[in-house]
C-alpha cells in the first residue's frame, strides 16, 4: 500500500469517526475491508468475504430445512439458559449486570434486568453454557465447539436493533455458517486455540448483521474482534474452572462491543486474517484455504445434546446406558474399557483430574466420570456434578476402573460420528461390548420435536408456571412470525 493511499485511508476513517454514529462516509465505504498487493492489484480480504456474505444472505433464500434447524436450535438454547440460570457463575454475571444501566439497554433473560448490551450478553451467555447442555459441532479439522453460544450476542443485537424473529433466525443461520466454515479450514484445536475464539468471530458477524452494519463497518468489527481476542485451550486442560462456563460468554461480550465500536465509526484491521501478522499466520503458522460459504450449510452438521455433558461423552453415556442390562449392580464391574477417538481422549480423558474431578466443570468434561455415573445410576443429571457425588467413594472406585483407549476407526470416522465402543468386564469374568455411532441428537439421529420440547420443559418448568411455559414454547416454535425479538425475551421473565 502506498504512503498516499495510507494517508487517504486515514483521512477517510478519521472523518468517519467524527460522523454521526451508525454510518460511514461513502468514500470510506468504497475502500474499507480491502487489501492490495505490491503491484496495486486488488485482493478481497477474508473479512470482507465473510461480511458481504453475511449481509447479503436473504431469509427467502435460506432452505426450509435450515430454517427449521435454526428454530430448533434457538428453542434448545433458551432451554439450556433456563438450566444454567441458578448456577453460581450465572448469579455472579447477573449481579454484575445489575450495577450498570444503559441508554440503549439489553435484557438479561428471565430477570427483566436492563443493562448495557455487553453485560446482558455476558450474563445470558454464562447461563446458556453452564450446564454444557447446548449444541455441539465437530469441524472438518476435528475441532469441537458450540455454535449456539453465539445466541447470547444475537439476542442483544436483535433487541437493541428492534429486529424481528425472522431477522433472528436468519442471523442464527449466518452465525452457525461462520462458525462451521471457519472451523472447517482452520485447525484451531491443533494449534492450541480455544473454540471460543471462533465463537467470537461468528458472534460479531451475526450480531453485526442484526445491528444493521454496512459491509465495511462489519469488516472493521471483525478486525477489532479477531485482532484482539484470542483464547488458548489452557482453560480446558487440567482441573477446569468457571472459565469453561464463561469463555464463550466473554467472546460474545467482546463481539457485541466490537459491533458498537464499528457502528460508531471505529476502525479495525481489515486484513486481520491473512495479513503479515494476520490471525492465520500467527496462530497457525501456515496459510488457510478460503472457507466455502453457503450450501451445504454448516448448521446442518450441528447436533443436539441428550445429556448435560461434553459432546465427546454423548455416545459414551448412551453406550453406558445401553449396557446396564448386562449387570444388576455396578459393584459387579471389574473393568470398563472405552474405545474412542484420540481427539475425545485429548479433550475429555487427558489426565488424572478426569478420573477424580474436583469441580463441576471438570466432571462434565470427563469421559470416565460420565461413564461411571451412567453405569451406576442409569441417568445423568446436573446434581451428579455436586460435591457429594464428586467425593463419593463408591462412585470414584468405579470411575478408577475405567480405561480410555484410542480407536483407529474412531479417528478415521471422526468427521462422520463420535464412535464409542464400550466393554464391561464383570468380576465373574463375563464380558459384554456395545457400540454407539450416532448418539440421540446427532444430525443423523436427530431428536424429535417432542423430545426437544421435553428437554426444554425439564429445565424451564423450575422457573415458569405451566401456562407461561406453554406460551414461551409457542413463541419459540413460531419465532419467525414474531414482529419484535423483545417480545420473546420478555416472555422468559421468571
Amino acid at each position: 500500500m502506498t504512503a498516499s493511499h495510507s494517508r487517504r485511508r486515514f483521512l477517510q476513517q478519521a472523518g468517519a469517526i467524527g460522523a454521526a454514529a451508525g454510518g460511514l462516509p461513502a468514500a470510506a465505504q468504497e475502500t474499507l475491508g480491502r487489501s492490495s498487493t505490491a503491484s496495486g492489484s486488488r485482493e478481497v480480504a477474508l473479512a470482507e468475504t465473510l461480511a458481504r456474505y453475511a449481509i447479503g444472505l436473504k431469509y427467502e433464500d435460506i432452505p426450509s430445512d435450515v430454517v427449521r434447524i435454526a428454530k430448533r436450535s434457538i428453542l434448545d438454547t433458551f432451554g439450556c439458559a433456563f438450566g444454567g440460570y441458578a448456577a453460581e457463575p450465572s448469579r455472579i454475571a447477573i449481579d454484575l449486570a445489575k450495577d450498570v444501566s444503559s441508554k440503549h439497554a439489553a435484557t438479561v433473560l428471565f430477570t427483566g434486568i436492563r443493562t448495557s448490551p455487553d453485560l446482558a450478553v455476558f450474563a445470558n451467555g454464562v447461563m446458556i453454557r453452564y450446564l454444557d447442555f447446548n449444541d455441539g459441532f465437530v469441524s472438518l479439522t476435528r475441532g469441537a465447539g458450540h455454535p449456539s453460544d453465539t445466541l447470547a450476542a444475537l439476542l442483544a443485537a436483535a433487541e437493541v436493533g428492534d429486529r424481528s424473529g425472522r431477522d433472528l433466525v436468519a442471523a442464527t443461520v449466518v452465525a452457525y455458517e461462520m462458525f462451521a466454515k471457519v472451523a472447517d479450514v482452520f485447525d484451531y484445536l491443533g494449534n492450541g486455540i480455544d473454540h471460543t475464539t471462533i465463537t467470537g468471530i461468528a458472534a460479531v458477524i451475526g450480531a453485526g448483521r442484526l445491528a444493521g452494519l454496512t459491509a465495511d463497518q462489519l469488516v472493521h468489527a471483525i478486525g477489532i474482534t479477531v485482532g484482539g481476542n484470542t483464547a488458548t485451550r489452557q482453560g480446558r486442560a487440567d482441573t477446569l474452572s468457571n472459565w469453561k462456563a464463561y469463555a464463550a460468554a466473554d467472546a460474545c461480550r467482546k463481539a457485541i462491543f466490537s459491533v458498537q465500536l464499528a457502528k460508531s465509526g471505529m476502525s479495525g484491521p481489515a486484513n486481520v486474517f491473512e495479513g503479515r501478522y494476520g490471525f492465520f499466520k500467527v496462530m497457525g503458522k501456515k496459510s488457510v484455504a478460503p472457507p466455502q460459504l453457503g450450501e451445504p450449510f454448516g448448521i446442518r452438521r450441528a447436533f443436539t445434546k441428550r445429556f448435560p455433558l461434553g459432546q465427546f461423552s454423548q455416545t459414551v453415556a448412551q453406550a453406558a446406558l445401553d449396557i446396564r442390562l448386562f449387570f444388576k449392580s455396578a459393584d459387579e464391574i471389574e473393568q470398563v474399557n472405552i474405545h474412542v477417538s484420540r481427539s475425545a481422549i485429548k479433550i475429555m480423558a487427558d489426565g488424572p483430574d478426569k478420573w477424580r474431578p474436583q469441580t463441576h466443570e471438570t466432571a462434565d468434561h470427563s469421559i470416565p466420570y460420565s461413564a461411571g455415573v451412567m453405569l451406576m445410576y442409569g441417568k445423568i443429571e446436573p446434581e451428579y456434578y455436586e460435591d457429594r457425588y464428586l467425593h463419593d467413594a463408591r462412585l470414584l472406585a468405579l470411575v478408577s476402573r475405567v480405561r480410555c483407549l484410542p480407536s483407529e476407526e474412531a479417528d478415521r470416522r471422526e468427521n462422520e460420528f463420535s464412535l464409542c465402543e464400550l466393554e464391561v468386564v464383570l468380576k465373574s469374568g463375563a464380558r459384554r461390548t456395545t457400540r454407539v455411532e450416532y448418539h440421540r441428537g446427532h444430525y443423523r439421529n436427530p431428536m424429535t420435536d417432542a423430545e426437544m420440547e421435553e428437554k426444554f420443559r425439564s429445565m424451564a418448568r423450575r422457573h415458569l408456571s405451566a401456562d407461561r411455559l406453554d406460551n414461551l414454547l409457542q413463541l419459540l416454535w413460531t419465532v419467525e412470525e414474531i414482529p419484535k425479538v423483545e417480545t420473546l425475551i420478555a416472555a422468559t421473565r421468571a
